[in-house]
């Protein structure tokens, strides 16, 4: 048996299927497959902080459509590029977000999560963990941020098509261990007695897997963010909606472009 952690710090690799987000085969030919990224969670019995580890410069992987041909390019939001910070003696959440070279802090009260436990269990790193799963909304998680055109912003009927089509509720699957004390987990995702140390969005989608687990953490690092203006999710919503148009928007929004 593993004894019991109460803080830490968790490492996450996210693996994004793009394609089988889109099912537009002209769209796919312009976009890789599997897009990834590295994250950590820093936690201890009261509080966790979530965000990207930065990669090295390198060249946009969604650039592309060399020779005249059509350039694609889908980039995401939210929780991706920001800081998630929560405090669960205070049911407080602050995702730190920049917007328009400007930053801004969108507190929230931590929500209870719609849970449903399983009784399998599997091997993670050496914990036992155990399943859980929910429904949850895919509109709210993946909206257009524009569809714009090099000749004058006329829209693309196929993209808006490949959009219309995905489904508007999918399955989450999470595995979490009852030995690391803490109801964090990678983004949003939580509430349960236990760490969350593995992610399953829509049948393989979206991938989030705990790579390595330490019994220490930065406290220097682990710290409530305090740079930006203050304002409520319903703000920021609204700022977004002014920013990129009637298209909407929110945290985990899709923008994508197409050059003709």
């Amino acid at each position: 048996m593993n004894a019991q952690q109460k803080e830490g710090s968790i490492l996450y690799e996210k693996k994004v299927n793009m394609h089988k987000m889109i099912q537009n085969e002209e769209m796919k030919a312009f976009m890789p497959e599997f897009r990834t990224s590295k994250h950590i969670l820093l936690f201890n019995d009261s509080v966790s902080l979530y965000k990207l580890i930065p990669e090295d410069e390198a060249p946009d992987p969604f650039e592309g459509g060399g020779g005249g041909r059509p350039n694609m390019m889908m980039r995401f939001g939210g929780a991706d590029g920001g800081e998630l910070y929560n405090n669960f003696t205070q049911s407080k959440t602050i995702q730190a977000n920049e917007m328009g070279g400007k930053n801004f802090l969108i507190v929230d009260s931590i929500k209870q999560q719609p849970w449903k436990m399983g009784e399998e269990t599997k091997k993670i790193l050496g914990h036992t963990c155990y399943k859980a799963t929910r429904k949850i909304p895919l509109a709210g998680r993946m909206m257009i941020r524009s569809i714009t055109t090099e000749n004058g912003g006329r829209s693309d009927t196929s993209v808006n098509k490949a959009i219309n089509n995905l489904p508007k509720e999918v399955d989450l699957v999470v595995w979490f261990a009852t030995d690391i004390i803490t109801p964090a987990g990678p983004e949003n995702y939580g509430m349960l007695p236990g760490a969350i140390l593995e992610v399953n969005m829509n049948e393989g989608q979206t991938i989030i897997t705990a790579t390595e687990i330490k019994n220490s953490y930065s406290k220097k690092e682990l710290k409530e963010p305090t740079k930006g203006k203050i304002i409520t999710q319903a703000e920021y919503r609204n700022m977004l909606k002014e920013m990129f148009g009637q298209q909407g928007g929110g945290p985990g929004m899709i923008r994508m472009r197409r050059d003709n």
